[in-house]
């Protein structure tokens, strides 16, 4: 008896392991690719860091300009008498009536004594504001960089610069600070310098 044995066909029988490479093309498109986005992760990244020396400045004149105000603001509104004018260290000239009340400096009188008062004027000399009392021969520096000499002015309640002396004044304060170069610069921030800043404020101050 012829015993036949039937052998079914192993599909795998004849099996071969695929190996697959890159081309050349592939290799430089995908080089390509990698490039571009490493290429945009920096740009974002030194575009932050442009934003932050762009910003950091400004915020920190921000502060500046705050400490500046703050102590002035609060001169101004508990004096008793405010004169403006112009003045150093050692003298003051309060502005004449019937002329436009602006001017480089400004006297405070606490009470009708008038050899008490607080003085802040611009300094033509080193383009300062700043701040003396009665009796002291040292000024403190409130501010730097300030390129208008006419600080303060005396308004209306629409902004009007008065020639006389009205009750319930309105106090103009106006700071142009300006860098543009130099060695002279002050640093507002790290290794960062602003080239031009104003602030623009009113206080109003009421007769006591």
């Amino acid at each position: 008896m012829n015993i036949r044995s039937r052998h079914k066909p192993d599909s795998s029988t004849g099996s071969y392991r695929e190996q697959t490479a890159f081309t050349l093309v592939e290799v430089l498109i995908a080089s390509t690719i990698s490039l571009m986005v490493v290429g945009a992760v920096l740009t974002t990244n030194l575009f932050g860091i442009r934003v932050i020396q762009i910003t950091q400045p400004k915020l920190s004149a921000s502060a500046g300009v705050r400490q500046t105000i703050n102590p002035l603001v609060t001169d101004i509104t508990s004096a008793k008498m405010v004169r403006i004018g112009s003045g150093d260290l050692y003298s003051f000239t309060r502005v004449a009536d019937g002329t436009l009340k602006q001017g480089s400096a400004i006297q405070l009188y606490p009470s009708n004594d008038t050899n008490v008062f607080t003085r802040y004027f611009w300094d033509i000399a080193d383009k300062k504001l700043k701040r003396v009392t009665n009796g002291s021969t040292n000024a403190l520096v409130v501010a730097s960089a300030i390129t208008n000499s006419l600080v303060f002015s005396g308004e209306d309640s629409l902004g009007n610069i008065l020639t006389n002396n009205q009750n319930n004044i309105v106090i103009g304060v106006t700071l142009q600070y300006s860098q543009l170069g130099g060695t002279t610069n002050m640093p507002v921030g790290p290794t960062n310098y602003y080239k031009s800043y104003q602030v623009r404020t009113r206080i109003v101050h009421r007769s006591q």
